[in-house]
Parts: C-alpha cells; sequence; structure tokens
C-alpha cells in the first residue's frame, strides 16, 4: 500500500495522558516525513489550538481540524475547507441543550469561546485535571457566550458540552441524535459531546485534503482512539486504532497498534 499521507488524531493518540508529543513520536513523525508522506494532525481542536510542539515541526502543514469542520493550511494561515453551523441553528442548539445540566461552550472563527460562569467554575464541570488544562489552553472566557454569538453572525464551527453525570450525557447523546438529524454526534473525552455540521466529520475532510493534494483517500493512513475518529478510520485505505481506544472503533480496524502510553 502506498501511503502518501498519515492523519493523527491528538489526544489519546498522538500525544499521551499528559498531553506530550514524545521524542519517540517526533523520530517516527520525522522518518515517515523524510519519506515523502504528509503528516497531518485530525483533531477536534482549531489549527491555534494544536500543542505548538506540534504545529511547529517542520513537515506540519495542514491540519484537519474542528471534528472535519475545516481544513487548514499553515502556509496561507486560512482554512481551505469548512463545513460550519449556521450562527442561527446555532443558537436553536444552545436553546435545546440548556435542559441538561452541562457546561457548553463552541468554536468560532478558529477560536473556542466559553461563557465566563464555565470558565469560572472549570473544575466543577470537567473534573479532571487534564481536562482543565486542555480547556484552559484552547478557549477564551466572553461574558455572555450566547449574546457574543449573536453579535457576531459567524457561523460556529463546533459546540461542546461537558457533563458530570455520564447517564446524562448518554441520554443526551441518544436525544440530540434523534432530534437533530443536521448535526452530527459525537464523543472525544471521556466526559464531553460534540456537535458539528452533518457533513463536518473527519472523514470528508480527509477525503478533501487527499483529492487538494492529488491522491485518493486509498492512499491515505488514519489513526485515532474515539468516536470523532470513525469517519477517518472508515474511509482511509489504512485505518490504525489505538489500544486504548473505544472497542466500537476497535472493530473497523485494519490494524489495532499499541496505546498512546
Amino acid at each position: 500500500m502506498d501511503i502518501k499521507l498519515i492523519a493523527m488524531d491528538l489526544d489519546g493518540t498522538l500525544l499521551n495522558g499528559k498531553k506530550e508529543l514524545t521524542p519517540r513520536t517526533i523520530q517516527a513523525l520525522t522518518r515517515a516525513a523524510e519519506k515523502g508522506v504528509h503528516i497531518v494532525p485530525s483533531t477536534g481542536r482549531t489549527f491555534g489550538g494544536v500543542p505548538q510542539e506540534v504545529r511547529e515541526l517542520p513537515f506540519v502543514r495542514y491540519g484537519i481540524c474542528v471534528n472535519g469542520g475545516s481544513v487548514w493550511d499553515s502556509k496561507i494561515d486560512d482554512a481551505l475547507y469548512k463545513a460550519e453551523i449556521p450562527y442561527e441553528r446555532a443558537e436553536e442548539i444552545f436553546d435545546y441543550i440548556e435542559r441538561y445540566n452541562t457546561m457548553y461552550d463552541c468554536y468560532i472563527d478558529g477560536w473556542g469561546r466559553v461563557d465566563q460562569k464555565f470558565y469560572d467554575r472549570l473544575p466543577y464541570y470537567l473534573q479532571d485535571e487534564q481536562v482543565v488544562k486542555l480547556v484552559t489552553a484552547t478557549r477564551k472566557p466572553v461574558p455572555d457566550l450566547r449574546a457574543y454569538v449573536r453579535e457576531l453572525h459567524h457561523d460556529v464551527q463546533k459546540i461542546i458540552m461537558f457533563f458530570r453525570d455520564m447517564d446524562q450525557k448518554a441520554q443526551a447523546m441518544r436525544e440530540i441524535g434523534e432530534d437533530m438529524p443536521d448535526i452530527a454526534v459525537t464523543t472525544a473525552l471521556w466526559n464531553n459531546v460534540e456537535l458539528n455540521r452533518k457533513d463536518a466529520n473527519k472523514g470528508n475532510a480527509l477525503r478533501f485534503l487527499c483529492e487538494h493534494l492529488g491522491f485518493g483517500v486509498e492512499n491515505a493512513m488514519a489513526c485515532g482512539d474515539g468516536g470523532n475518529d470513525r469517519a477517518m478510520i472508515e474511509a482511509a485505505g489504512l485505518g490504525v486504532v489505538m489500544e486504548n481506544g473505544t472497542e466500537e472503533l476497535k472493530k473497523l480496524a485494519d490494524y489495532i497498534t499499541l496505546s498512546n502510553e
């Protein structure tokens, strides 16, 4: 199989449990890049939210971001592809998810925005030191998130919910999936739910990027561990799932590798 691109999820895949890119991993990526393989972080984060040590690798130019809501080209500092939620629809989604005991935020214009009332209580809602660090590094608080989106009139890349109660998380995923056929419902962290436009997934973004680069998705390898990786694992010519990945995703794997540790 002629692999020309490797799309790699970050959290739980490329990064270890401390959100670190290890020297061994850098060496492996460098060897692949030296063979002419495109190395593409593929993440629920925006490109600006990708760890600096990943963004600054000399061979990383493209990123599949916000679960496939955009394909970013760092050379031109702009998106080549977008699949965003219209801001009017985002307001309707905010109304709907108020029924749950959840913290929610969104990505808009390439950065995370969160209501100040949630930002002030991140440890309570997130319950995980590493997740608190991740959210703090990738979000900026605003006084009123809903007012901010309404006044900005810009489309939303992704809406994220965080739950303390895992039964309610499961309930929300089921109900939103049933009531909002235009929205893709996935999960990337143990306590979150991620909402994108239906056609925004890492698989569609991977297909776009491969075509943009002049080859087919059969020449791509995709590596992941969670529900938001499913579409690209299915789309890629070689789908690799981490040992720490979900059992559902492992069933779709062409190959199961070691854990992210």
